[in-house]
């Protein structure tokens, strides 16, 4: 006989997928964990002998837990300080290697989710990203096959209409950010303001907690005054800049003393650089550390 003892957890065999499916749906790695915490607390008293598909059924406790943690953080964002970007977090090279999946976990993609509802967000990602069909997102949702769809479809043309545009031409990404790099650690102004698109926008995320631009940052003149000055501050004199791979796209990671003091990512259009993210919250920074980094799976099917 087989001990059930020596068969693995679902749980823990399927933590990263958890995880991909609650950090897509808020947005944020802490409480991403946060969400694994709870589902594992309601895994560990379920009766295991009625769970017919523990995946099925650990996905769905993800979705619904990530649900509700959403909707409340819906009123707490609205007195945040500042911009609010999404808590970036190391991915594997191999997912920037393949487009579809690395544009659903970008910064870009996760900035477009959050002018979804909730419940639009859910069904969002579960039909589009992990190919979930429309009656297993009802059943998982608890709602009515019809509506699910009508929501899936509403969803997606949202979605699409404010889908960013980007040059998916990785070697050339490489080289932009490159250039970037260098034109920053010289304080080379013209050099950085002939990187940028004429409609360049850039958004700093600080929470409050460390300085950062309050509003967002048009135009080529004042998004590069504004960042090659925020760079020559005294404070910042031993700051050093490097390519990584983050959330799927190749971006800047910004350490300090041997501390990740701040990740930047963008869009490159028509090669220019264009939307500049820069996440400096220090408490939204512990997806930037080598243990944390992970392969984000791609489905979801029970």
């Amino acid at each position: 006989m087989v001990d059930a003892r020596d068969e693995p957890d679902p749980y823990l065999e399927h933590r990263r997928l958890l995880f991909a499916t609650a950090y897509r749906m808020l947005g944020s790695v802490t409480d991403a964990e946060d969400v694994l915490q709870d589902a594992w607390l309601s895994w560990s008293t379920a009766d295991r002998d009625t769970v017919r598909h523990p995946k099925a059924y650990l996905v769905r406790t993800v979705t619904n837990l990530s649900l509700n943690r959403l909707t409340s953080a819906r009123a707490t964002r609205e007195t945040y300080v500042g911009p609010w970007l999404p808590e970036p977090l190391l991915t594997s090279p191999d997912i920037a290697a393949e487009t579809e999946l690395a544009d659903s976990v970008s910064t870009a993609m996760l900035v477009v989710l959050e002018t979804l509802s909730p419940v639009e967000r859910a069904v969002f990602l579960l039909r589009e990203v992990f190919g979930y069909s429309h009656a297993e997102i009802a059943e998982t949702l608890d709602r009515p096959e019809p509506t699910v769809r009508q929501i899936a479809h509403r969803a997606r043309e949202h979605v699409q209409a404010r889908r960013p545009r980007f040059d998916a031409d990785r070697t050339r990404r490489r080289q932009v950010t490159a250039q970037f790099l260098a034109a920053c650690a010289g304080g080379d102004l013209n050099a950085v303001m002939e990187l940028l698109a004429p409609d360049v926008t850039a958004w700093s995320d600080g929470g409050g907690k460390v300085t950062a631009a309050h509003r967002p940052l048009h135009g080529i003149d004042r998004v590069a005054r504004w960042f090659v000055g925020f760079l020559a501050k005294p404070e910042l004199a031993a700051l050093t800049m490097e390519p990584a791979i983050i959330n799927g796209e190749l971006g800047v990671l910004a350490t300090l003393g041997g501390h990740t003091v701040g990740a930047l990512s963008f869009d490159l259009v028509d090669d220019r650089i264009q939307n500049l993210r820069f996440q400096v919250n220090p408490e939204k920074l512990s997806g930037l550390t080598p243990d944390n980094s992970l392969a984000l799976p791609r489905s979801v099917q029970p």
